[in-house]
């Protein structure tokens, strides 16, 4: 199964879609090289196909970019939008989270009425919150580009802005965050150069066909009885699944797949691909989670253990750095208390790297298991409040209905 995930195959545009992202990366800015990391320069015109691909335009479909000015992905924007035109999409331009205009529009839309007036969508956005509903809900894809994320200094941004859509079931997201490289300490790293290689050799070479299949095949056992997961250190933790929603993150970011989405993260596509995430049935879940030594509540917290009884938390346990957990716990609310998630990843080009401790892109890569904590509600919960804990685990097995999925840290072959 591992191996068959990484057959390179490339599904690109059409050519006149990919004829419009050479031309227009003649006059793209030379941004690749991350000037604090010195980073590589990435293939930006390859990265820009293969989002493409992955969102199937379909014609008169109405695109938006959602990025933040003055950085390296600057470069992308105009390869995108071209190839939106040329696969017979609207291109509705690019904004930043708080509604302005990212790049010169004159350049990339002139008279073409396919360009779909990005300067005119623009206007009625505009930068007032209360505003954004409507010319957002007209979005069938938007790209949630490099630090297009939630901005907590904000009261609104279009990120959350469009999560509302989404959550009215209209309308699809990609996430191309770039980032989500975390230590074993549960700390987010900065995007450098090794990122950048993993990232985006998940990213070109992954084959999409093989990864969905195995995320479906997970899918389907998920249902076949209790769902167990065990670490070395001491986790033992056990629920049901019964019917979903799972969400298989395999990179389709099409219109047909999000016609199927269930729950918010069904139409928040992620790229890179490859986990599948799932929010149990809370009553069910029971036993302990062993966790490594991390920050909690501002505190470096050792030995902690959280015994949970329907889902949430009924004792803490720690060998130092208790008081830090309980208080984060207790600022959290219900959420702070409450199991969120497991995830599973499925993709071997985002493994964790021979002989490194890091993590790549929020634990979809191969046999890295996710039990996270807190709001639940993107995932089809009830319980809110927005705090959200993910604890990644590259050392666990996984059980399903009695056959063993990852053994180790290692997704058991065949399957």
């Amino acid at each position: 199964m591992r191996s068959s995930i990484t057959g390179g195959r490339r599904i690109v545009p059409s050519a006149m879609a990919i004829f419009l992202i050479h031309a227009l990366s003649a006059c793209a800015p030379e941004s690749g090289r991350d000037a604090a990391t010195g980073g590589e320069v990435l293939d930006f015109e390859a990265l820009s196909e293969t989002l493409l691909a992955r969102m199937d335009l379909q014609p008169g479909e109405r695109v938006l970019l959602v990025g933040e000015g003055g950085s390296r992905w600057d470069a992308i924007v105009p390869l995108l939008r071209a190839g939106v035109r040329a696969a017979g999409g609207v291109d509705l331009g690019a904004v930043d989270v708080r509604g302005a205009v990212l790049g010169a529009d004159e350049a990339v839309s002139g008279a073409d009425p396919s360009a779909g007036r990005p300067a005119e969508f623009a206007a009625a956005l505009g930068t007032a919150p209360e505003g954004w509903a409507e010319p957002l809900a007209t979005v069938d894809v938007a790209v949630k580009l490099p630090g297009a994320a939630a901005n907590p200094t904000l009261d609104n941004d279009v990120y959350r802005a469009l999560q509302d859509v989404l959550r009215s079931g209209r309308g699809r997201t990609v996430h191309f965050h770039w980032a989500g490289a975390t230590s074993y300490q549960m700390d987010e790293l900065a995007v450098d150069d090794r990122v950048d290689r993993v990232y985006q050799t998940a990213v070109l070479d992954t084959d999409y066909a093989a990864l969905a299949d195995a995320l479906a095949a997970f899918e389907a056992a998920l249902t076949s009885g209790p769902v167990r997961v065990t670490t070395p250190a001491g986790t033992d933790i056990t629920f049901l699944v019964d019917d979903g929603p799972v969400t298989r993150q395999d990179g389709d970011a099409s219109a047909a797949r999000a016609e199927q989405a269930r729950n918010l993260i069904d139409r928040e596509v992620e790229i890179p691909a490859g986990a599948a995430r799932v929010l149990p049935e809370l009553e069910t879940v029971v036993g302990r989670i062993v966790f490594p030594p991390a920050q909690w509540g501002g505190e470096r917290a050792e030995g902690v253990v959280l015994r949970f009884e329907e889902g949430r938390v009924v004792e803490v346990e720690a060998a130092a750095g208790r008081d830090g957990v309980v208080r984060e716990m207790e600022e959290a609310g219900e959420a702070g208390r409450t199991f969120r998630e497991l995830g599973v990843g499925f993709n071997p080009l985002l493994a964790i790297p021979e002989g490194e401790e890091w993590i790549p892109y929020y634990g979809y890569g191969d046999a890295v298991v996710r039990l996270s904590l807190g709001d639940n509600t993107e995932l089809g919960g009830s319980v809110g409040g927005g705090y959200v804990r993910w604890n990644f685990f590259a050392d666990a097995t996984v059980t399903v209905g009695g056959e063993i999925w990852v053994e180790d840290g290692k997704l058991v072959e065949g399957r």
